[in-house]
């Protein structure tokens, strides 16, 4: 007995050093084992207490009324599938007659609770069914991607959900977006996660920073074009107007609606040109609209028009050209002039980071989802990269990016600088790497000087 109990206090000391410093480790471990058995064991009292069971039907009545029997109790949703993940469970239920998947929305907050689990989100699979997400521990506070995930072209991995699924940056679903976000919000290593997601593919990136490129120039390996002024930044952005002009001339001549090709699929946009002639897909990405869009004189005003009028056109006809937007800021609203409420009317994926209003969160969310723009607000200070991210659809999701130097990023955009496509109307915009890695050095340290 002596030895027994040294090892079931031994064991519970490594299960409570677990749960506080090394909280998924605890999960593989200790947790899933008693979620799963808490979950099945509560099950048909914690529906019945959180009102998710329907009375029984009249036939099982009429039936125990024939055989003299008690009569049924009410019924909570069948249990499909129980699943256990690397971060919770996902439990899938069959709904009831009568039974809604509004109803399992509304009572997550309660079951999380009565579960005794950290999070809980559900949406409905398909009529009928409805998938219950369960997370066993906080997977925002430290961050770990999946060794696997579904990555595709034009498909990256950029942060983890709260729920403990991945969120992907999907150009093909979703061709432009939206990110604001607070000074020290976590915007930059965002992004950087993003480039260190296309970099590995083929795909040409183009890059406008304004902060005299400390952003984006340390990846300059990795990308085809790149302006660090507003200047140069519309100068780059009339030439890739001018370059979709010629995809959509190269999609006409190959459209292939002559009847010799009966079977053959009418192209209308690159993804529908045969692969030796699909021009390679762009993304554009702008490090501070604000940059852009402020001006002080008249021929800065020019300046400004000329650019938020090409970013408009490739917002609104860049998707079939391969011409996809990621547009970066700390605030996106009509204080910066005319137009400017158009262009972001085209950027279907909006995320925010911690905002400094509520303001800001509704420029961003505030024509898609309310709920949303209160989670934006409710970003902790202390809880740098966690995000908002949504669609035009209404659905948000609570996501954070894994932390990203910007040592990490440029290695990897090095070790793919070997796919940057060269572009012929995008070659004056072309970073000159000699100069990035011949740059002067300082090997040593200025004394201060003393009196």
């Amino acid at each position: 007995m002596t030895w027994f109990m040294v090892a079931l206090v031994l064991v519970v000391a490594t299960a409570g050093l677990l749960r506080w410093r090394r909280p998924a480790w605890y999960w593989m471990t200790f947790g899933v084992t008693l979620a799963t058995l808490r979950v099945l064991v509560r099950y048909g009292s914690v529906m019945d207490a959180c009102g998710l069971t329907v009375p029984p039907s009249r036939w099982r009545l009429t039936l125990a009324r024939i055989t003299n029997r008690p009569a049924p109790e009410s019924r909570p949703p069948r249990i499909l599938r129980l699943r256990p993940t690397r971060t919770g469970l996902v439990l899938r239920l069959g709904l009831r007659p009568g039974q809604d998947a509004f109803d399992i929305a509304a009572a997550s907050d309660r079951l999380r609770h009565s579960f005794l689990m950290y999070g809980v989100t559900s949406r409905e699979v398909r009529s009928g069914v409805v998938e219950v997400r369960m997370t066993g521990y906080d997977v925002l506070k430290r961050v770990q991607m999946p060794a696997k995930t579904d990555a595709r072209p034009m498909r990256v991995p950029v942060a983890l959900r709260e729920d403990g699924s991945v969120h992907y940056r999907d150009y093909r679903a979703i061709p432009h977006a939206l990110t604001v976000g607070a000074t020290e919000s976590g915007k930059s290593v965002y992004q950087r996660n993003l480039v260190a997601g296309l970099a590995a593919q083929d795909v040409a990136l183009v890059g406008i920073d304004c902060k005299q490129g400390v952003e984006l120039f340390p990846l300059a390996r990795r990308f085809s074009a790149l302006a660090d002024n507003p200047d140069t930044a519309a100068d780059l952005l009339d030439a890739l107007v001018s370059h979709m002009e010629g995809v959509y001339q190269l999609i006409r001549a190959e459209q292939r609606i002559t009847s010799d090709v009966p079977d053959a699929k009418i192209a209308a946009d690159i993804w529908d040109l045969p692969e030796h002639l699909r021009p390679v897909p762009i993304v554009v990405l702008v490090a501070e609209v604000a940059e852009l869009a402020l001006f002080a004189s008249k021929e800065q005003e020019k300046r400004r028009d000329r650019i938020i009028t090409a970013l408009a056109r490739l917002a609104q006809l860049g998707r079939a050209a391969g011409i996809y937007l990621e547009i970066c800021g700390q605030r996106f609203g009509s204080e910066l002039g005319k137009s400017i409420t158009m262009l972001r009317a085209q950027l279907t994926g909006r995320t925010a980071h911690r905002v400094n209003d509520e303001t800001s969160a509704n420029m961003a969310f505030g024509d898609i989802s309310p709920d949303a723009v209160l989670a934006a607000v409710q970003i902790p200070a202390d809880m740098r990269g966690v995000a908002i991210a949504g669609d035009s659809t209404g659905g948000w999701h609570r996501i954070r990016a894994p932390h990203t130097s910007l040592r990490q990023a440029v290695n990897v955009c090095n070790r793919h600088a070997d796919r940057t496509p060269d572009l012929p109307e995008l070659a004056p915009f072309r970073p000159a790497l000699t100069s990035i890695s011949e740059a002067p050095v300082p090997l040593s340290k200025t004394a201060p000087a003393t009196a």
